[in-house]
């Protein structure tokens, strides 16, 4: 049997580190080294996109928003102002919770762009996940969806691509129809993907008074969830005076059971009776909201109530993200 030659390189043209594309896994390293991505530059690509954003969406208008958008709402969409207008042929960009079939971001007939903000991310930078699909999405050729990937390490990120002067205004939907501006002609696949997510979305609504508070339904009871953009270390403290003198609740049968931390951000969260609607706590959360900001400026150390319900507080506390 022939012994097989050692592979030669010297055919193959080599390109600096900083010219690397991305491309697959499993294929060819663009740097002409003849092993596979992975085990070439994109072991470094990995490591530096995978290195974890705590605050992906700071910096952006709606911040709370975006973050209950991502963690917390079944269906809601809302239009994305870019830098600089809308590229000739796309008539609007709009960010929806979720797109059928879980695609990060679909190309209509028409042009228009929806990207999907609750999908799965391949690196630890949300926003430079997304940014990316966003500019794939753009490039698309009308009437198709974009498939994942792993963002460049070195591209952009939504901050860079979105208008910081544009208004982020979710609106909140009972369903998924917004998927389908034509039902009737919708795929089979799209419309069964449809039925699931409608069957599966909790009842949820967006408060008007405060800014990224949303009530939900369950069968037991509501909630209200509430981002809030308070250095977490001081809104705990806030929020441990108001329930050490038991002005922590939204109303008569309410209460402030604890808080989760998602992508930097505070969340604390209230059950509410059954009874008790988005618009019956409207009222009570701008009164609230009154309630935290004195709490807030109070600067003085925690009684030693305060630091107890501090502490309830604090171990009732998960983490999303």
């Amino acid at each position: 049997m022939a012994k097989k030659r050692p592979l030669t390189k010297a055919h193959q043209p080599r390109i600096t580190d900083g010219e690397v594309p991305v491309v697959g896994a499993r294929e060819p390293c663009p740097c002409g080294s003849g092993r596979r991505y992975k085990a070439c530059h994109g072991r470094a690509a990995a490591h530096a996109v995978t290195e974890l954003v705590h605050r992906p969406f700071e910096g952006l208008p709606g911040e709370g928003d975006w973050v209950a958008l991502r963690e917390l709402v079944p269906a809601a969409t809302a239009e994305l102002p870019l830098k600089g207008g809308l590229p000739e042929g796309v008539p609007s960009v709009t960010l929806a919770t979720v797109l059928p079939m879980a695609w990060p971001a679909l190309r209509r007939e028409d042009g228009s762009v929806l990207i999907g903000l609750q999908n799965d991310t391949a690196s630890g930078d949300i926003s430079r996940d997304l940014a990316d699909t966003l500019q794939r999405a753009l490039a698309a050729e009308p009437g198709n969806p974009v498939q994942s990937r792993r963002a460049p390490a070195e591209g952009p990120r939504l901050q860079d691509l979105l208008d910081p002067e544009g208004a982020f205004e979710p609106v909140v939907h009972s369903g998924f129809e917004f998927w389908v501006p034509d039902a009737e002609n919708a795929t089979p696949e799209v419309t069964a993907s449809l039925e699931r997510a409608n069957a599966a979305a909790i009842p949820t609504a967006k408060l008007t008074g405060v800014d990224a508070a949303y009530w939900c339904e369950t069968p037991d009871k509501n909630h209200l969830r509430w981002v809030m953009p308070h250095e977490e270390e001081l809104l705990l403290d806030a929020l441990a005076r108001l329930h050490a003198a038991g002005r922590s609740n939204l109303g008569d049968g309410t209460r402030l059971v604890g808080s989760f931390r998602a992508h930097g951000l505070t969340v604390p969260v209230w059950d509410l009776p059954s009874g008790v609607g988005a618009e019956d706590v409207e009222k009570p959360a701008a009164e609230f909201a009154e309630r935290l900001a004195g709490a807030l400026a109070a600067g003085v150390p925690l009684t030693a109530d305060e630091r107890r319900a501090r502490g309830g507080l604090t171990n009732r506390q998960v983490t999303l993200s």
